[in-house]
This record gives C-alpha cells, structure tokens and sequence, in this order.
C-alpha cells in the first residue's frame, strides 16, 4: 500500500511539473502554500506553519536528523498532491525529477542499512509566516536535499540556500543499478576540467586534496571563499561556453522564472571575476575524490564528490548577500522605513 501511495506520488509530480512553470511564481507559491494549509488538520498545522521570525527558518541542513515541518510520511494522498503543487511552483521538471531522484536512493540506503532513517517520505515542508504576507517563505527538506525560498513584497523570490546531493552518485547493484540522481552536474565539470591546457591548470587546480565536504557547510551565511582559480576570461569560447552550460545545469534545478533570475546574476559578472575551481583527483576514476566551486561576484556553487569511495554527491548554491532573502530584506526594510 505504501509503494502505491509513493508511485501516485511520483506520477503526479510528473504530471504537476509538466503544467506548473508560472511566469509569477510568488503568487503561484502563496496559492500552492494556502491550497496546503487548507489540506491539514490543526495538529499537522502546528507542524507545518511557524513564524517567519523563528530562527527554524535558517536552521537547514542536507545529513539525516530530526527535523521541524510537516513529513509526508504523515500526509494524507490529498495533502501529498497539495505539497507536490507546491513544490512544483519552487522547482522546474528537472528539479524535481531530481528530487524524486534523491527520494529513490532512500531506497537503496534502507536495503543497504535497513536504518529506519533511511525513508523516503522523510521529507519535509515547511512554511514561514502567513503566505500572502509581506515577508514569507518556505522549505522543503530532507536528506540530501534542502531548498529555500523566500518572498518579499509579493514579487521577489530568493532562492537559496539551495542544496542537492545523492549517495551513491551511481548505484552499482541492484534494481536501481545505473542511477544517478545529478549525472550533469559531475560531467559537464569533468568535460571543462579536460579541455584545459597544463597551463590553465595550473590556475583552476588549486589543491592535490579534495576537501572532505562542500567548504561553507550548513553555515547560515555563506563566506566568500579565497577568490582563486581560473577566470572564465582566460578560457576559451569553446570553454567558457561548457561553463556557462554547467552554471545553467545548476540554476536551472528552479522554475523557470527563478532560473531565469540566477542566470541574469551569473552573466552580469565579468568574465574575470567568474573563477572555477578545482580540488582533488584531476583524472576520472573509482575512488578518486574532487571537489570544484563556480565562484562569482555574488554567489557560489559549490560539488564535493568525496566520500564513500567519491561516490557521494555534495551541491549546494549559495548567495553571499541573499541566502534566506537577506539582500531583499533589507531593501525592503530601507524601502519601508527610510532606513
């Protein structure tokens, strides 16, 4: 019975993300958001909606624990569909195709350790303040995946702090043999990777060791990490292009009017200011951990692919001003108050 209720809940995401890509995706998020509130009863209310202004709503992270929000383990069929038509105002099809994705390699780990924390209805929405409102937001979140967004004023969306990862990267045995949950992600950084000269190697390599875990963490505020690398002005087109491809992999998880407004950032950045980064094993093999970062002006995406033998995806997008809205707040704050 529960296999059922998960299958319907894959198709109708299908189904949902095929139609949901609005060109005003904070009122189709503040519909999606009042359609699930309406779906609850008061007890999965109390663990569904919180204030804007608790601290929960930075309190994120992608390891499996315990968490605040309603799971959709405790969700009735008709409250899932209204939390897949959320998520599909937050995701495109490809975004959500990933988080399906990742939920299926739940499976894997459950037949791997047979931990009860190892379940793919362990994910969880939450909602910040009252959808509508000037200030709101909400989270889905779960292991290996933990995505924000946050409205202002009605309009503006932010988007981050974003994070997707899958263990394992590729599943080796079993029915789910072949699965990668972010397969571009991992070879559009090895196509560039391999299209470098040994001299701007020597430029967008800048450790033999891979670090054990993406370098900013869970940290409520993203740090700007040393600015090293290759600029994206000493490629050539043929390069800069396959970057641009991978920077588009990446914003493109969002819907399309979300994807749309990363992508701008990114291009407005001047090529000497764009730097990817390399850490770790620079030759694909089994076992051989790397890690590599797109730094810009403004934000940072960050691949680890280290741990259980480099078969374990990290990935997370970050705004150095604007994780959980902060940059929007605070116009919006000068906009409303005068400073």
């Amino acid at each position: 019975m529960q296999r059922a209720v998960v299958a319907g809940f894959v198709s109708l995401l299908a189904v949902v993300s095929a139609v949901a890509q609005p060109d005003r995706p904070a009122d189709a998020m503040r519909d999606a958001a009042r359609a699930l509130l309406a779906a609850v009863d008061d007890g999965q209310r109390s663990k569904l909606a919180w204030s804007f202004a608790d601290d929960e709503r930075v309190n994120w992270h992608f390891v499996p624990r315990a968490r605040q929000g309603l799971p959709l383990k405790e969700m009735t069929d008709a409250q899932r569909k209204a939390a897949a038509a959320l998520l599909t105002t937050g995701l495109s099809a490809s975004g959500v195709r990933k988080v399906e994705a990742i939920r299926d390699l739940e499976d894997v780990l459950f037949a791997q350790s047979g931990r009860a924390s190892r379940d793919r209805d362990l994910y969880y929405v939450t909602i910040f303040g009252e959808p509508g409102a000037d200030r709101w937001g909400w989270r889905y979140e779960g292991h290996h995946l933990s995505q924000n967004w946050t409205i202002v004023s009605g309009r503006a969306v932010a988007t981050t702090p974003a994070f997707f990862g899958a263990n394992p990267a590729e599943v080796m045995d079993g029915p789910h043999r072949g699965l990668r949950a972010l397969p571009a992600e991992a070879d559009l950084a090895w196509q560039l990777l391999d299209s470098l000269t040994a001299r701007q190697r020597t430029r967008a390599v800048t450790a033999a060791e891979a670090p054990r875990d993406i370098i900013t963490g869970n940290a409520r505020t993203a740090a700007i990490i040393d600015r090293t690398g290759l600029p994206a002005a000493a490629m050539t087109d043929a390069q800069r292009a396959v970057l641009m491809r991978l920077v588009e992999e990446h914003a493109s998880s969002q819907a399309p009017a979300l994807a749309a407004a990363r992508l701008e950032k990114a291009r407005a950045v001047p090529a000497g200011d764009l730097l990817f980064a390399w850490m770790g094993a620079t030759t694909r093999a089994p076992g051989a951990g790397h890690y590599y970062r797109i730094q810009g002006t403004t934000f940072l995406i960050e691949y680890d692919n280290t741990q259980n033998r480099a078969n374990h995806q990290h990935i997370v997008w970050r705004d150095f001003a604007g994780d959980f809205g902060d940059d929007l707040l605070a116009g919006h704050y000068v906009e409303a108050h005068g400073g």
